[in-house]
């Protein structure tokens, strides 16, 4: 059991490190060869920031733990709001949600809870499973999301607003579209791509396939020797795991009174959990959930994104509210591992 935990902390650490490593010289190398800063941000880092939890579902996928899949999906997206978002309003003191936050991000995530839980739900009965053809809708579900995305770029361009929630003018749009073109300017001179770069990124590669099988080979172990679901494992532990970038990034941004980095960085990662890191693994084979990922993982879930939203309406996230949060989270993992 020892060896076994041993392994699984080990792994964790190099699918985390390693996500960040292929990140940063992926980031770069896209600014190298000629894509916009905007395109780098909602491709490359958007995907970058959930690799560990895309790695460990393919290679769950292939090694026919399917249960696995959605545990670490699901429990991300409530470690991403009641954890990350817990912290981060705690340490920030309050959260000051945007307005293109509210008009954009809450509704899509609403949306995308929604289609998430209408996929996994056992409309004729019997187990719940993700078909093949349901994962083809949640890809194009997140094709559609990053089509929004790019063409309504200009509503999210003008950072975080002051205390009165003022809307630009004409004037401050012209000056702010006048800054952009200086700043493509300044960026003609693209970075260029050196050995360090390419063997971040391979190494990278390298440390996120083989840590992901080595995860999910002592996720199987473990759950043995315990005699309890893999999803259980998947959904406190991978999942705390793999929402560490997002926490730090998060928790950061917070203290520095940039809140609609730590709250985009939420968005951004649970649409991209309940559509890709299901999505994609979900081509090759038919996903099962098992019972305590069906019966609290997903009502829980729900929960925390509604809470997310209704606290997003009122544009502020304050230190009562994150530690209301927490407290949430403290429970659902205590009722998940059934210690109450």
């Amino acid at each position: 059991m020892l060896l076994q935990t041993i392994i699984f902390l080990v792994s964790l650490f190099f699918l985390v490190m390693g996500a960040d490593w292929f990140l940063k010289s992926a980031e770069k190398m896209g600014l190298a060869i000629g894509l916009s800063p905007f395109i780098v941000g909602v491709t490359i880092v958007s995907f970058g920031t959930s690799f560990p939890e895309l790695f460990t579902a393919i290679t769950a996928a292939f090694a026919g733990v399917t249960e696995i899949i959605p545990a670490n999906a699901i429990g991300s997206n409530i470690a991403n709001i009641l954890l990350v978002v817990g912290i981060s309003a705690i340490v920030g003191g309050k959260l000051v949600v945007t307005k293109s936050l509210i008009d954009i991000d809450l509704p899509l995530l609403a949306i995308g809870t929604v289609i998430l839980m209408g996929v996994i739900w056992p409309w004729e009965g019997g187990e719940a499973i993700i078909t093949r053809w349901e994962s083809v809708i949640l890809l194009a579900t997140y094709g559609a999301y990053l089509l929004y995305t790019f063409f309504h770029q200009d509503e999210r361009s003008f950072g975080e607003e002051d205390e009165e929630d003022k809307i630009p003018t004409r004037k401050e749009r012209r000056k702010h579209i006048v800054v952009n073109i200086k700043k493509e300017k300044e960026i003609k001179e693209r970075p260029k791509i050196t050995l360090v770069d390419w063997i971040y990124l391979i190494g990278g590669g390298v440390a996120l396939t083989f840590s992901a099988k080595y995860l999910i080979d002592s996720v199987i172990n473990i759950s043995e020797i315990l005699n309890v679901a893999v999803g259980v494992i998947s959904i406190v532990g991978i999942a705390i795991g793999t929402s560490l970038p997002e926490l730090i990034v998060s928790a950061k941004a917070a203290f520095n009174k940039k809140s609609e980095i730590a709250l985009g960085n939420v968005f951004g990662s649970n649409v991209f959990n309940s559509f890709v890191v299901i999505g994609i693994p979900g081509i090759f084979t038919d996903i099962n959930l098992d019972n305590p990922t069906f019966a609290i993982g997903l009502p829980i879930m729900i929960l925390a994104t509604l809470l997310f939203v209704i606290s997003g309406i009122s544009r502020r996230i304050h230190n009562w509210e994150g530690i209301f949060f927490l407290s949430l989270y403290i429970i659902f993992v205590g009722k998940i591992l059934g210690l109450f």
